[in-house]
């Protein structure tokens, strides 16, 4: 009897390769489960809003399997770093172009401020990763 032998294949998901990429995997988890978190909160005042949170949170858990997947290519990362300015960006758009947005009801917000920093720190993470990957 003779062994068959399989082309070798990459494993379908791996951890990230450069210590960075673990920082931008935690910014992505901590954004995603305040999206997550707020969502069915946010659909008390409004569903449009509150759906949307959801779909943010549910995209950036997706781009996390995916970069944690064999099918991320270099490219991704400035996707990545789009997608989260974006993200950073539809506050203001929603709240206002100024620090008032993070603000609700006269107090600092913690988790709008939370949420935004992370996002700020995976597009950071993000454009260093593309820029070191070969």
């Amino acid at each position: 009897m003779v062994a068959q032998s399989t082309p070798h294949q990459d494993p379908l998901f791996s951890r990230p390769s450069h210590p960075i990429g673990y920082l931008a995997a935690v910014a992505t988890l901590v954004t995603a489960g305040i999206h997550l978190f707020l969502g069915p909160q946010v659909m008390g005042f409004s569903q449009t809003l509150g759906i949307l949170f959801v779909l943010n949170g549910l995209g950036f858990l997706g781009g996390l399997v995916l970069y944690t997947s064999r099918y991320w290519r270099r490219e991704l990362f400035l996707v990545a770093a789009g997608y989260a300015a974006v993200t950073v960006l539809a506050l203001f758009a929603f709240q206002g172009f100024s620090p008032d947005a993070f603000y609700m009801r006269g107090s600092l917000n913690p988790l709008a401020v939370g949420a935004k920093a992370a996002e700020v720190v995976l597009a950071l993470c993000a454009i260093y990763l593309y820029s070191q990957t070969p």
